[in-house]
Order: structure tokens, then sequence, then C-alpha cells
């Protein structure tokens, strides 16, 4: 169920489905290119078919910040 433990309001039950989607979806992964990326716990993510284990946001694998610092130290 995709409003866990959330009441009254329907834009705060709308903003906890978005947040439980981003945390049980399964993300690419950049190692073996799989999407096998599963969250372990709290920014915590953990790869089902290399075993590859990433730091990334709490929510999902990748947070906006990251994605700007990644572009900036690539070049």
């Amino acid at each position: 169920m995709a409003d866990r433990n959330v009441r009254y309001g329907a834009e705060i039950r709308k903003r906890a489905g978005k947040v439980y989607k981003k945390k049980t979806t399964k993300y690419e992964c950049p190692a073996c290119g799989k999407a096998a990326i599963k969250r372990t716990s709290y920014s915590k993510w953990e790869c089902n078919s290399c075993g590859n284990k990433f730091a990334g946001g709490a929510f999902s694998f990748t947070t906006p910040s990251g994605t700007v610092s990644k572009r900036l130290v690539e070049g």
C-alpha cells in the first residue's frame, strides 16, 4: 500500500506515495548495467546481480545534488 501510515489529506498521501515508489523501485547498476539495485537500508543500496554496494540518497539511488557534483567532477 502506497500510503503507509499517512493520514488526513490527499496531498500528503500523494507525496508519501511518490516517496514510497522511489524507495522500492529497482535502479540501474553503474557497474554491471542491470536494473537490479535495491535499497538495503537508509541510503545504502546493493546490486542483486553483481553484489556491489553503493551509497546514495535516503529514498532514491541518486539525488539532484549528487548528479550536479558528478557532472562537475567529470567535467
